[in-house]
């Protein structure tokens, strides 16, 4: 599992990416690119990172589910998964 200060540290920039969206297209559309740069930052949506919504495991992120391979696997061996089953043939 991830570290609680690495999910928080995410968080907190999807919170900031969120607050500052209105003002980073407004300011794109005028072409104002001093300001824009002068905005923190973690307010652009570029430096945000997928993360497992159960463990918060950056890597091996399945973005139709929202989780990990490895929470993928076991949630659908489980059966918690609707609609996925276990190939076996």
């Amino acid at each position: 599992m991830a570290k609680e200060s690495m999910k928080a540290r995410e968080a907190k920039r999807q919170r900031m990416v969120a607050r500052y969206a209105e003002k980073r297209r407004r300011l794109k559309e005028e072409g104002n690119y001093e300001a824009l740069q002068s905005l923190p930052r973690n307010a652009s949506p570029v430096r945000l990172h997928n993360r497992c919504s159960m463990t918060g495991r950056p890597k091996g992120y399945m973005r139709q589910f929202g989780i990990s391979r490895i929470q993928f696997r076991e949630m659908a061996s489980k059966g918690l998964i609707p609609g996925v089953k276990k190939a076996s043939w």
